[in-house]
């Protein structure tokens, strides 16, 4: 009778906490708006648009096909499909340069002969005729004798050449033409942003292209893997990693007078939430990352609470970005929110997690597992119930 006086509080403790513990799992698998957690449960994420007034937030499950689209999307802008490669000289003048211009004839000279000689000594060497330097005006045009208002504007030194020739050759006898710049002002590229010293570059007829530019700026300054470089001509702007550029040499195009080259510093980032090693702000380089290294950035899940298959990342994508399960709403930029299920219980997840790429201000957050909230339920039942139980033991509150 005493051993069985001595079970019956413990087997009481142990009936309320078998009744609190079924009251929790017929409860639904989510648990108690005052449970202590860390987030939603995977269940109240994927039930988010249920109920009379949906949100209009997109469920996608990560999908090889998904994946790939997204990839796709990401790698459609780059500089040789967005200016292309021009492989002729990017150099032109233009108003405000000042060049020199110097012809010959071949003798005897008719219309540009300076000489005084005696022409019965014979024809005499041609020599060149030097033309005081000129500043083209705003018209784009200079003056030569005998041939008149030439515009030049837009053009390479030979094609001024061959058009001073043209207009001359019934004037003089086979005259030659040569074009040189003394003072380049409209022929240049700016450099500024994340370089050594910001610089305006002027363009030759070599062709100079983007890395050139950059050469000319000293450089950058933060990795090449942290800088993005942005280029603008006329109205047209686009975007490149460094690293890209370096890697790719189609997109280290050949630049055009007035282009704009920004080297710009901008750490990317995401955010983790939830059930992982790790809960913070991750930087990523401008060249990009997978979800698989974002895991591994996040010091992976933990083992003893994470729902592994109650991953999501959460992200807003454009309007086009995907075909979209249900009518999608928009924020007033026109941007759709997302939130990508990720089941890690499947191992094929692993190779399609390799070509997710991460975006800038991502969230990615990790759902605990139903039992480990079981589990605190039950230890928060325990703490609640073993003064009791210790108290029968003593004897301090009567047996019942």
């Amino acid at each position: 009778m005493k051993m069985l006086s001595r079970t019956k509080p413990a087997s009481t403790a142990c009936g309320l906490i078998l009744f609190f513990a079924g009251l929790f799992m017929t409860g639904c698998s989510t648990y108690p708006d005052w449970f202590a957690s860390s987030g939603p449960s995977a269940e109240l994420i994927s039930e988010v648009n249920e109920g009379p007034t949906p949100a209009g937030i997109q469920i996608v499950d990560l999908t090889a096909d998904v994946a790939h689209r997204l990839l796709s999307n990401e790698n459609h802008i780059q500089f040789s499909q967005a200016f292309g490669d021009d492989r002729q000289a990017g150099y032109v003048v233009g108003p405000g340069d000042v060049i020199e211009l110097s012809l010959w004839e071949a003798p005897p000279a008719m219309l540009f002969d300076t000489s005084s000689g005696d022409m019965r000594q014979g024809a005499s060497t041609a020599k060149a005729t030097n033309f005081p330097e000129q500043m083209v005006n705003s018209d784009g045009a200079i003056s030569v004798p005998f041939a008149g208002q030439i515009v030049v504007a837009g053009k390479t030194p030979l094609q001024i050449e061959t058009e001073i020739v043209g207009r001359l050759a019934q004037k003089a006898n086979q005259p030659q033409a040569l074009i040189r710049v003394v003072k380049n002002y409209t022929a240049n590229v700016t450099v500024v942003g994340e370089v050594t010293t910001s610089t305006r570059m002027p363009l030759t007829a070599r062709g100079e292209r983007l890395l050139d530019a950059l050469a000319a700026a000293g450089g950058v300054r933060q990795g090449v893997n942290k800088i993005t470089l942005q280029l603008t001509r006329q109205d047209q702007v686009a975007s490149m990693a460094l690293d890209a550029v370096i890697r790719d040499p189609k997109q280290n195009i050949q630049l055009q007078p007035g282009d704009v080259i920004t080297a710009l510093y901008q750490p990317l980032s995401f955010t983790v939430l939830g059930a992982t090693g790790k809960n913070l702000d991750i930087d990523f380089e401008a060249t990009g990352l997978s979800l698989a290294q974002a895991f591994g950035r996040a010091g992976g899940l933990f083992d003893t609470r994470a729902d592994a298959k109650g991953v999501f990342v959460f992200r807003f994508e454009p309007l086009d970005a995907l075909d979209w399960p249900t009518p999608p709403a928009t924020t007033p930029d026109g941007k759709v929110p997302v939130v990508y299920r990720v089941n890690l219980k499947n191992p094929a997840t692993f190779l399609v997690s390799q070509s997710f790429p991460m975006q800038n201000k991502d969230v990615m957050y990790v759902a605990n597992a139903p039992s480990a909230e079981l589990q605190k339920f039950l230890n928060l039942v325990l703490t609640a119930t073993y003064p009791f139980l210790n108290m029968f033991n003593t004897g301090i509150l009567p047996k019942p």
